[in-house]
C-alpha cells in the first residue's frame, strides 16, 4: 500500500506562483509514474503533469510553459512548480502514482487526499 502526502496548496493572486509537493510512503513498482491531476467544480479530473522514474515528463496542454514537474527518487517525492497562475487554475490538485504512465485517471493506482489551489483575479 502506497500513501501519498501532498503539501503546498493555498490562495494566490493571478500571476503568482505556488509549489506543490507529494511524498510517497514507499518506492514500489506503483510509483514508477507520479504526478498531478486537478479537478474544478463541475469538470472532469484532468492531467496536470507527470514524471516517470526514468525522467519522462508530460504536461496537460493548459499548463505547458507555466508549470514544471520535478522528482527526487531518493526521497520518493515529486514537486510541481506553478508559475503565471490564472483563475482557471483554481481546482483541487491530486497527487497520483501508478505502475505505468499516469496520463489518465484509469492508469492511476494511488491517489493523494487532494490540496486546494485558489487563484484570485
Amino acid at each position: 500500500q502506497v500513501q501519498l502526502v501532498e503539501s503546498g496548496g493555498g490562495l494566490v493572486e493571478a500571476g503568482g506562483s505556488l509549489r506543490l509537493s507529494c511524498a510517497a510512503s514507499i518506492s514500489s513498482a506503483h510509483t514508477y509514474s507520479m504526478g498531478w491531476f486537478r479537478q474544478a467544480p463541475g469538470k472532469p479530473r484532468e492531467l496536470v503533469a507527470l514524471i516517470t522514474f526514468d525522467g519522462i515528463r508530460k504536461y496537460g496542454d493548459s499548463v505547458k510553459g507555466r508549470f514544471a514537474i520535478s522528482g527526487d527518487n531518493a526521497k520518493n517525492t515529486v514537486y510541481l512548480q506553478m508559475s503565471s497562475l490564472k483563475p482557471d487554475d483554481t481546482a483541487v490538485y491530486y497527487c497520483a502514482a501508478g505502475a505505468v504512465r499516469t496520463e489518465t485517471p484509469d492508469k492511476v493506482s494511488y491517489w493523494g487526499q487532494g490540496t486546494r489551489v485558489t487563484v484570485s483575479s
